[in-house]
Order: structure tokens, then sequence, then C-alpha cells
């Protein structure tokens, strides 16, 4: 069931017309650039899904709807109600606003700081608030008034609080009371169908012995909502649930590879996992599979002639402060497996939860035990060196990416040793070390937990320190531009944004320290900076085969150490891909004349912005023969513009946006290259189409830099 938007409703973040994507959890409706921003702020802030083009559960459609309809935005900009809030400078983002910063800085202070939800008055003990929370919660789920439960959740009441006194969880109550749409928003926001109550009865045999038949049966399938997901994303196809089918298992044609060493490996890996573990790995699939849906979704419903933009693809899982960073690192490579690996991996997953479900036990478990006994040895030679890893990345970078031919030859390596099981019977000695090891771990794993309440309280400290230090600098920065502009030389100018007052929405300061960039010396103010996708995650051929990709997501001792000091040259030369960097060098300030004219760069920008126009149609109409001689002409247009600027400008900006140009216009001509019929699977395609779109984006993001630094300096 899909819905078509009506001529009346509007944006909830910009106030758009026609709005035509939902924000199932937050209950509203929004446009395609709002949409954008919601995507890059993740499934844990924003679940999004589109109106016309994607499949909806008619009882989840209609919740949206109700909480559309009555105001449930309200909830989200409760502050901005206020008639003050106009006198302190707060304000919603407008259809004309630029979507960076402003609809990004607006968005992200609206959902993920939740700046302008109503707060309640401080109390000593926030333990005791929650629970008040869900225990309103917990009575409210009766009624139909869902705006009420939804500024009950936005508050933190939980929707599994499970009632001391009655005995039971909210979902029970709304089963019970026949509540579909209570129900529904529940489960969006983490309510267990299957949680039992003090009696062991579910909310799906409240239903049942309530007489609400079509509950029952739709908490069913809310139940086995992860696998079904996947089931219908490789068959489309799910399981009929009234009938007792409750999994569907789909065959890939060429299985071939699933008879290798590395492939019974992996899967022997995936069956030692702990329930908790598997259960993390497993919602990690299904949001790589909402993410890639997304993409087909977004990709079908965009003009492709106005996608060299500030919005587009999101080339991998966006970063979850509440992970790990080993969790979010692993996450974000889900993107490089290609549709056959990606597809076995589904199909193991879908296979080991239908065995775990049903309580039997792995094929071999005594291959499985040997296996977690060759790994131990490998574990206590890399316990020291992993407290000593810096953190990851928020994104993924171009030097991991470079790296992964390296570590995939480590991993087949250490996956063909672990492989070589012998065939000997297990012997007291061995399960003792196994059983010691365990002790071992769950030890390690309290004191990490202990460090980690250390850090957290540690990260609030020097988080108000950040925002001091914020302050100070932006105050510093005024006083060393007025000091510049003395009588002795008028002529001077002041820097153009080293005075840059900082917005009220300004949320970078907030979440950067989840994932430090000591790299980079200029962060981007917009929020996102998008990265381009990796080169190999469309490749189908010899060196990108299934037995590369195991599953394994502990990262690459040998590669964290390297990226400091092997490719520092490499980082230097991408600072260009963020926003143009502020400097408080006054001469950089300064007229430049060595720099081309204004109308020649406009001249050759206009030449490339045409260009790849002509690609992304090819790419929309499936011209896979077009691709080679577009990114030609691509590349030709790039090579003139850059003959316009001398070798080795004076300006970091200049040397940095010609870098990115060039780089991304031999990037972008490799990877049509690789997308003829000949060399390309068909099931790739949509990669294809998100890697060539990406590598597009990434040459007119350095145009427009360099047509704006021409112009400035001009002025």
């Amino acid at each position: 069931m899909s819905m078509r938007p009506r001529n009346r409703e509007i944006c909830a973040d910009c106030s758009a017309p026609e709005p035509r994507w939902a924000s199932i959890n937050r209950g509203v409706l929004i446009c395609d650039e709002c949409c954008s921003i919601h995507r890059g702020l993740g499934r844990h802030s924003s679940q999004v899904r589109h109106l016309t083009h994607t499949a909806w559960p008619p009882s989840q459609l209609q919740m949206v709807q109700t909480l559309y309809s009555n105001g449930a935005n309200s909830i989200w900009e409760h502050s901005l109600l206020d008639p003050s809030s106009i006198m302190s400078g707060k304000r919603k983002a407008n259809p004309q606003d630029r979507v960076h910063p402003n609809k990004t800085e607006f968005i992200k202070a609206k959902y993920q700081m939740l700046a302008f939800v109503h707060r309640m008055p401080c109390r000593e003990d926030d333990s005791v608030t929650a629970k008040d929370l869900s225990k309103q919660l917990h009575s409210s789920v009766r009624t139909g008034n869902l705006e009420t439960c939804l500024r009950l959740l936005s508050l933190g009441a939980q929707a599994n609080f499970f009632h001391p006194e009655k005995g039971n969880t909210p979902l029970h109550v709304a089963a019970k009371a026949g509540q579909v749409l209570q129900a529904e928003l529940l489960t969006v926001y983490g309510a267990d169908p299957g949680a039992p109550d003090s009696s062991g009865s579910t909310p799906i045999d409240y239903a049942r012995q309530a007489g609400h038949q079509e509950l029952a049966d739709r908490l069913v399938e809310i139940q086995y909502e992860l696998t079904d997901r996947l089931a219908f994303y490789l068959c489309g196809r799910r399981p009929d649930h009234k009938n007792g089918q409750h999994f569907i298992i789909p065959q890939i044609a060429d299985s071939s590879l699933d008879l290798s060493e590395l492939a019974k490996a992996a899967k022997k890996k995936l069956q030692s996992l702990s329930n908790h573990q598997f259960e993390e790995l497993a919602m990690d699939v299904y949001d790589e599979v909402d993410r890639r849906e997304t993409d087909a979704v977004w990709l079908a419903t965009q003009n492709h002639s106005t996608l060299v933009t500030e919005t587009t693809v999101v080339p991998f899982l966006p970063v979850n402060p509440e992970y790990s960073s080993t969790r979010n690192q692993g996450r974000q490579k889900l993107a490089r497996f290609n549709a056959h690996e990606f597809a076995t991996l589904v199909i193991d997953i879908l296979t080991d939860a239908k065995r775990r479900q049903q309580g039997s036990s792995p094929d071999n478990v005594k291959d499985n035990v040997e296996l977690i006994l060759k790994d131990i040895g490998s574990r206590h030679g890399s316990e020291s060196q992993e407290l000593d890893q810096p953190d990851y990345d928020s994104v993924a970078s171009d030097e991991d990416t470079e790296r992964e031919p390296a570590s995939g030859k480590d991993e087949r390596t250490k996956s063909s040793e672990s492989s070589d099981l012998s065939d000997g019977p297990i012997t007291v000695q061995e399960f003792m070390e196994v059983k010691t090891a365990l002790n071992a771990s769950e030890a390690k794993i309290q004191q990490l937990l202990k460090v980690n309440c250390h850090l957290s309280e540690e990260l609030r400290i020097m988080q108000s320190k950040l925002n001091s230090l914020q302050n100070e600098n932006t105050s510093l920065k005024w006083q060393g531009t007025n000091s510049l502009a003395h009588p002795q030389d008028p002529q001077r100018r002041l820097p153009p944004r080293g005075g840059r007052a900082m917005s009220m929405y300004e949320t970078g300061s907030g979440l950067k320290h989840y994932h430090p960039r000591s790299d980079s010396t200029h962060p981007d103010p917009g929020g996102l900076t998008l990265q381009p996708l990796p080169p190999n995650g469309s490749r189908v051929d010899g060196q990108s085969s299934m037995p590369e990709s195991d599953y394994d997501n502990t990262p690459n001792h040998a590669e964290l150490e390297d990226s400091g000091s092997v490719n520092a040259p490499r980082t230097a030369g991408w600072l260009g891909e963020g926003a143009i960097p502020e400097s408080g060098d006054p001469d950089e300030c300064e007229p430049d004349p060595t720099l081309p004219s204004t109308e020649d760069v406009i001249s050759k920008t206009e030449q490339i912005t045409k260009n790849i126009q002509e690609l992304l149609r090819a790419a929309q109409e499936n011209k896979h023969e077009s691709f080679v001689p577009c990114s030609e002409r691509i590349h030709l247009a790039v090579t003139e513009m850059a003959t316009l600027f001398p070798k080795r400008p004076s300006s970091e900006m200049v040397r940095g946006s010609l870098r990115l140009l060039t780089s991304s216009a031999s990037r972008l001509q490799g990877e049509c290259h690789r997308a003829t019929p000949a060399d390309s699977c068909p099931a790739d395609a949509q990669l294809v189409t998100q890697q060539l779109i990406q590598c597009a984006y990434d040459i007119a993001k350095a145009a427009k830099q360099l047509v704006t630094v021409t112009t400035k300096e001009s002025n």
C-alpha cells in the first residue's frame, strides 16, 4: 500500500509543498531535500520511506498519516511555537534556504539534539523521571491518542517498560485493547511482540484472546520483520505466517563458491557467534538492506540532470554514536560487498536465524569448537594492541579503500589457517583452555565497561571545554580581524569567513567527539561531508570474489597503524573535498594575480556540467556504451580547466580544489571503463550508477569551489 500526498500537505522541516517522503518514527512528512539530510542522520535518528514508491503495511501508513494530521511535528518544534523564540533568533528552515548549512543545521538540531522538544523539569534522579513517563505510556496506549504516546516516547518513556504492579508491558495493554496504531508506534520504538508478561503470555496471545485476530497477525509479521525484509530483498516474496511458514531461504543460482573452504570457515564463524553478537550483525545487515533499497528508490525518483547538487545517495551507513568504533567501521564496510557477496551473507544469516529460532545445533559443533581454539592464540597476541588503536573515522577513507586488496590477502591467509582443522578428538585440556579464555573475556568486558563510564564522563567535560574554547576562538577571530584593518593599510580586506559567528543550530561541536579526525585541520562547518564510494565496491572479478568477504568486521591492525604515516601525503591531497577551508592568514585575502579570469572559469565549468548531465542521462537510460565517450569528454574539459591555473597556485584552497577536480575525473574515467557490459554484472548496475554519480558530484563540487575562489579574488 502506498499514499499519494495531497496538495495541502507541506514538509515538516522547511514547509515545501507536496512532500514525497515520510519519517516513520517521527510521524512527519518531508520533501526530497530534507529527506537527503534525514538519510544522512541514520535510521537511529530518522527512518525514512517514500510515500508512493515503497510498499507500506496499511496500519503503519495509517499510523504515520494520523500522527501527521494531528500535529506530531509540534512535538519536535515545541519551543519554536513560543512567540519569544522569534525574538531570540530561533526559526525553522524555509524552502528557499540552502541545504548546507541552513537546513542541515536545523534538522540536526531538531532530531539529533532535540533542541526544540519540551523539556521536563530537572529532577535529581533521571531514572525516576523515565519510570514515571513509562507508567504514563503504559496507561495511555489503551486509548487512541497517538500524539500523546509519541510525546511521552520523545521525552524518554521506554516502549518495553515492564510495569511491576501490572506485570506486563505497554504493548500487552495496546494488544488487549485492540489499538492497532498504538501497537505500530510502540514497535517502531522497539517494543517486542514476543515479550512475556508475568504469566508467560505475549502481546500476540493477548490480541488473540481478546478477539483481535488481525492485530495478532500483524504482531506476528512485526516479530519476523527482520528476516522477512532480508528475504524480500533477495527474492521479492515474504513468508506466509498465517499458514505457519515463518522463513524463506532463497538460493543463489551459481552456488559454486559456497563449496570453498573459506566459505565454510565463514559460516562456521557465523554459527559460533553468541546470540547477542548474531543479533547485532543481523540488525546491521538489516540497516544495510534498508540503505540499498532506499538508494534505489532515491535514484528512481530524482531528476538525474540535477543530481550534481548538494544532495546525493548515501554511500554507506552513517555513524551511530551509541555503537562502538569497531562496530561502526564494520557497518560501513558492508557497502563494499558486491551483489553476490552481500546476497550470500544475507542467505547465511537467514539460514542461521532459522536454526537458532528452532533451537537446533550447528551442523558440525566439533569444527566450531576447533575453530575457536585456533583463534585463541591470535586473540592473546592482539589484545594488548587493541586498546592502543585510535578511534575509527566517522566515514570510510580513501586510504582505507586503497589498502583493501592487501588486507583482503591477509584475511584470506588467516582464514586459510583457521580452516585447516584437525580431525582429532577434543581433549579435556582444550576444553579447559576454551573455558579459561571465556572467563578472561568476561573479566575484560567488565573492565572495559568501567573504563567506558570514565571515558563518558571525560567526554562530557571535554565537550564543555570545547564549547567554551569555540566561543573564545570566535571572539579572538573578531579581535584579530579588527586589528588588521588599521588606517595604514586601508586596502586590506577582512578574512571573508574568519569571523563567522557560531550558529545556534551548530551541531558539529556536539558530535565530533564520537569520530575525531586528526588529519584534517579544516573541518567542514556544514556538518555532513560526502566521501567518494569505494572504487572496488562494484567490481566482479577475480579480486572481488566471495572468499574475500568472510563477514569478519574485526579491524586490521596493520591497516590502522599505517593510516597515519604511509598515506599522509594522500590525505593532505584530499583536503579540498570539504568546504573551502577557513584561514586566519590575512595574506590569503589578497587578490592573486596568477589566477585566471572568472569568465574563463565559468565557461569551462558550464562545459563540464553539460558533459556530466549527458553522462547521467546515459546512466539513467542504461546506455553503458555511452559511458566511456562521456567520461573522455569530461576528462578533456577538466584538463582544459586545470590548464587555466598555474602549476603551483599560492592558495591552498585552489590547490585542494584542483586536486579534487583532476583526481575525480580520472576516477570517473576508470569507473566508466569498468562499467562496460562486457566487464560488469547486471546485478551490480545500481552500484555502478552510484559510483558514477558520486564521481560526477565530486567534479562539480570542485569546479564550484574554483568558481567561488576566482569570483572572490576578482571582486
